[in-house]
């Protein structure tokens, strides 16, 4: 297992079901070195699946002081797959470190 730590729509159900055919397991965390803004999604399945028409992605900005609040979810390889093809490409996944100690993949602007 792997964890693929959530900051958005990846935290609800109905997103898991769709991208996962489950219920994700996972703990609260927070993501060190990052601050969150909201982008406008174009892809109408995201929108769709998600139910929103902006969505948070977060932006690294090196201060340890700076955190953003999520949930570290175990997920296995092909389900991190599957995230992959949910995020349009304005995101971007990389392996963070979060306050917990752990370092878990989450998808961060990818510009």
């Amino acid at each position: 297992m792997q964890l693929l730590f959530s900051y958005g729509t990846l935290q609800q159900l109905d997103v898991q079901f769709a991208n996962f055919g489950r219920k994700l397991n996972g703990n609260q965390d927070e993501l060190v070195g990052f601050k969150q803004v909201m982008l406008e999604i174009k892809d109408p399945e995201v929108i769709r699946l998600s139910g929103k028409t902006h969505h948070p992605i977060v932006k690294q900005t090196g201060n340890r002081e700076d955190r953003v609040k999520g949930t570290a979810f175990e997920v296995t390889e092909k389900e991190l797959l599957s995230a992959d093809e949910y995020e349009v490409e304005d995101y971007k996944r990389v392996l963070a470190p979060l306050a917990s100690g752990q370092n878990a993949w989450v998808y961060i602007d990818a510009s």
